[in-house]
């Protein structure tokens, strides 16, 4: 059993339910309840009794949402795109609308079906929601992965039955002769209550109900509207075109938290434009796995419940691949973009689909919702009416500080920094063409469509400093009208009969007393943090003002000269004892050179390395390094052995294993070629992408790899740099 599985297993005191019967917050805490829908189905009632039985199309067809709302009521439904609808009869049909109506009805989950829970009669959970299916889809939906952290650590009353039986036992080499873990019968609680989380996770059922609640309001799915800057350009409405959120829950022991399941690749919205709302296996694994990975090392994140593989479904991207649905978790998906949808540039020429004009009353809802309900700022007093547009600035530059900061301590490339993918609660959003560093390059750009380099590494701090500046653009009317007002928050209808000039006027009051402070907390925040990170890789405790300039910065620029592994370097420093460069006996003069040999066996192309001038600059900077961890000797003083200690405090802040981009293509394949076993390599990989900074592959262990034992000889690759035609791998946004 993994440490994961035995952690996961400590929560079975907590009550288990499956996914149909997880309890809702209350209705404060329910997005759907306090911001506005689409008025075009202003209620989960009017969603349920209305759009699902006489005009299903309109959930799918693209188009502008009227400025007011926040989002659209939205159900799952996975098939490809475009609809593959039947001719229409030449006689018999009348009214051809209706004939594509009646075909979307027949495929949207509109037939109550029995929950785990009651599976002899009732179809209605002790939340007060239904479980839907579809009477015409019904393709075949197959668990491919399932993170137990993420159900640890988010939903640890979740029943999730026999699934990880069915998943089967993680592994990178295939068990020789041992036959597969089998599910439970299909008619056990524990089969049922697995196969309703892959009916739910997979869009295949769905949770709703016209009148659940105290407020009466009822209870469907939803996808955001946002806008947002592309590439610097203005793209006018983007908004959740392949995501749809199916429920949020609060957490049985954190006081406030509510999670949101959020399943991407569903289907369309009516923001998908011209896409066809689904997600490829390929993409649907990178983002499971670096989600997870990311949490692992302590960077601000989105979270990935479950992948469930839909192998009938086809997918066309630069070339035919099949569909996977993969479950994302956050307390909230709001974006920087949400804010600029409402309060859009003005006089701004762009290639899109259009986009409202403002609506600040709109804005007004949204920011007041985020302040209490999602940043839960605790200096705003909103019942005194008290201003909250700076704060919420201020706070959203603060966040997203400290996660880039994350991001270069921890060579992380996002690769798409647009301002739709910026998270107002500042965790790592959107997977798409991500990648971890390999051999370090501050140049180096991880998206192969981004040919200007905008999002390149060396770039990343800037980026999201542009994306604060875009809120701070957005929320500016908003702010200078509480400036005007002696810093009190503005109410309802504050802009109704406001000119524009005076508009314009409190944008500049506001831009003129919140930018420069804006970014000085951004540039602050960003620096603080991460020299606070680059001290905890390389050990040091005490917070001395010229490491960035006398001992990080050197040592990048010395492994960006040499082409040396960025992540495998500062692990193998844990092995580094003072004594190597101040005793001159002969033994730690020979441990000394052996450990700048094993330093340079970093680089993947020792041919093109001067081996003499690398040895040089390693003495210099090595003798430096000692004198800095000489400073630290008090911040040590209750360890008995100083050097063990600190070797020990670099290994658990480096990790072991690291997200190469060779491993993901290996790993994808494996998963493509056959799911039955590859979906125990995922799982594997999960597991070492939860445990990062373990001794996997037997580190230290000087066995020759062919006399290791498989399963550790395929960990031991797993943690290596992979081929050279692999490093610094670009991958595309197409997913």
């Amino acid at each position: 059993m993994s440490a994961l599985r035995t952690i996961t297993a400590m929560t079975t005191k907590l009550s288990k339910v499956p996914i149909s019967q997880l309890p809702l917050p209350p209705p404060s805490h329910i997005l759907t309840h306090n911001l506005t829908p689409d008025p075009n189905e202003p209620t989960p009632s009017t969603f349920i009794h209305d759009v699902l039985q006489d005009r299903p199309s309109i959930q799918r067809r693209a188009r502008l949402l009227p400025p007011e709302a926040h989002f659209a009521y939205v159900s799952p439904m996975p098939l490809e795109f475009p609809y593959r609808v039947p001719p229409i009869p030449s006689s018999g049909v009348d009214d051809k609308a209706a004939y594509i109506e009646s075909w979307l009805k027949e495929h949207e989950a509109t037939i109550p079906a029995q929950t785990a829970l009651e599976p002899n009669g009732s179809n209605t959970g002790s939340n007060g929601l239904t479980m839907l299916v579809s009477q015409a889809r019904d393709q075949t939906r197959a668990l491919i992965g399932l993170s137990e952290m993420c159900l640890r650590d988010c939903f640890p009353h979740l029943d999730v039955g026999d699934a990880f039986d069915m998943l089967g036992p993680p592994a990178l080499v295939p068990l020789n002769g041992e036959a597969e873990e089998e599910a439970s019968d299909d008619a056990s609680h524990a089969a049922r209550a697995r196969q309703e989380l892959v009916d739910v996770l997979g869009g295949h059922a769905v949770l709703m109900s016209a009148d659940v609640a105290a407020d009466g309001k009822g209870y469907a799915p939803w996808s955001l509207r946002y806008s947002g800057h592309q590439f610097g350009s203005w793209a006018g409405q983007l908004g959740d075109g392949r995501a749809i959120s199916i429920l949020s829950t609060p957490h049985p022991s954190e006081e406030g938290v509510t999670y949101e399941l959020q399943l991407k690749g569903a289907g369309r919205t009516p923001f998908s434009r011209s896409a066809d709302g689904l997600a490829v296996l390929r993409s649907s694994i990178r983002e499971f796995l670096c989600s997870e990975a990311m949490h692992s090392l302590s960077i601000p994140t989105t979270r990935s419940l479950g992948l469930v593989y839909l192998p009938e479904l086809p997918v066309i991207r630069e070339r035919i691949e099949t569909a996977c649905v993969c479950t994302r978790v956050a307390e909230s998906f709001i974006r920087i973009g949400n804010f600029e949808a409402l309060s859009p540039p003005t006089k701004m020429f762009f290639f899109g689909g259009g986009q409202q004009d403002a609506d600040y009353d709109a804005l007004r809802i949204l920011g007041e919702w985020v302040v209490k309900k999602v940043l839960k700022l605790e200096a705003v007093n909103a019942d005194a009416g008290d201003a909250w547009g700076q704060a919420l600035v201020f706070e959203v530059a603060r966040r997203n500080a400290r996660m880039v900061a994350a991001w270069q301590a921890y060579g992380f490339m996002h690769g798409v920094i647009n301002t739709d993918n910026v998270s107002i609660m500042g965790l790592t959003i959107d997977y798409g063409p991500y990648a971890f560093m390999d051999v370090f390059d501050f140049n180096h750009i991880c998206n192969h469509s981004d040919s200007e380099g905008r999002y390149a590494y060396m770039h990343q701090p800037k980026m999201i400093v542009y994306a604060c500046r875009a809120l701070l653009n957005a929320l500016a009317p908003l702010i200078g009208a509480e400036i005007s007002l002696g810093n009190k928050a503005v109410k309802e209808g504050w802009a109704a009969d406001v000119s524009s000039d005076t508009l314009q006027s409190w944008s500049t009051t506001a831009l003129e007393q919140t930018q420069s402070e804006m970014e000085r907390i951004l540039q602050e925040t960003c620096a603080s943090e991460y020299n606070r990170l680059l001290r905890k890789r390389l050990a040091l405790r005490l917070k001395v003002g010229g490491d960035q300039s006398e001992i990080f910065q050197p040592l990048l620029d010395m492994m960006e000269r040499q082409r040396l592994d960025f992540h495998g370097t500062f692990r193998k420093l844990s092995g580094f004892r003072r004594g190597m460069v101040r005793d001159e006996n002969a033994e730690e003069t020979g441990a000394l050179e052996a450990f700048i040999g094993e330093l340079l066996r970093g680089t993947p192309e020792p041919d093109q390395l001067d081996h003499a001038r690398a040895t040089e600059e390693w003495l210099r900077w090595l003798g430096k390094y000692a004198d800095r961890i000489d400073r630290e000797v008090l911040e040590w003083g209750a360890e008995p052995d100083y050097d063990a200690a600190r070797e020990s405090a670099v290994r658990a802040a480096n990790p072991r294993f690291v997200l190469r981009q060779w491993l993901l293509e290996e790993v994808i394949k494996k998963v493509e070629t056959d799911p039955r076993t590859g979906k125990r390599v995922l799982a594997k990989v999960l597991e070492m992408a939860c445990a990062p900074f373990e001794p996997w592959g037997a580190e230290g262990d000087d066995t020759p790899d062919d006399e290791l034992d498989p399963e550790i000889r395929e960990e031991r690759r797993y943690c290596g740099m992979g081929e050279k035609r692999l490093l610094g791998f670009q991958c595309s946004c197409s997913s």
